[in-house]
């Protein structure tokens, strides 16, 4: 994981000398679980983001962090875990689809991989719709909501078969919140 997030603020840096415009932000989450009777756990994410805008429609960039408990994605041998620890990294294409004064409407398209500490591994790909806030010049507030694609979920366990979701899923573990910095 170090030498991902090294990766990144290496990329970063030298896109920032090579007058690119670039931005980096991400997404941050924490939480308390109590399961019943049980004790209570917190749960957090840590997503980091850096991009690229190639003009002012199209962008590149890359999702790569870290998360403790739960997951987005459940199937028949899966369940809830609050100790559960993934590594995500998601690439994507954006094109903003709406340029406002203060709201831009955007679409990214991205393959993403997450891997679950000895319960399995899933992989996506698809759309994830969003909105970037422009609260001044250089900072924005950015959500994205729902997903349209294709999952798979890989098991661990032995004679687990996989578990696959095509459509649209939009509930409370599909929406983010985030801040860019832009350069």
């Amino acid at each position: 994981m170090k030498k991902i997030l090294m990766t990144l603020a290496a990329v970063a840096m030298m896109a920032v000398s090579a007058n690119a415009q670039v931005y980096v932000g991400g997404s941050i989450g924490i939480g308390s679980v109590k399961n019943g009777s049980g004790d209570t756990e917190t749960t957090y994410k840590f997503l980091p983001e850096v991009g690229f805008a190639l003009n002012n429609n199209w962008s590149l960039g890359v999702v790569a962090g870290v998360s403790k408990g739960g997951c987005d994605f459940s199937g028949p041998y899966f369940n809830q875990d609050t100790d559960l620890e993934a590594v995500t990294i998601n690439p994507y294409a954006r094109y903003t689809v709406l340029h406002g004064k203060m709201v831009d409407a955007f679409i990214d398209g991205g393959v993403g991989f997450t891997s679950y500490d000895d319960v399995g591994t899933e992989f996506n790909i698809g759309l994830r719709p969003g909105l970037a806030v422009k609260l001044n010049n250089k900072v924005s507030f950015v959500t994205h909501f729902g997903f349209l694609g294709y999952r798979n979920f890989n098991p661990d366990y032995e004679g687990a078969k996989n578990s696959d979701m095509i459509g649209f899923d939009i509930d409370g573990n599909n929406i983010t919140f985030g801040l860019y910095y832009n350069f």
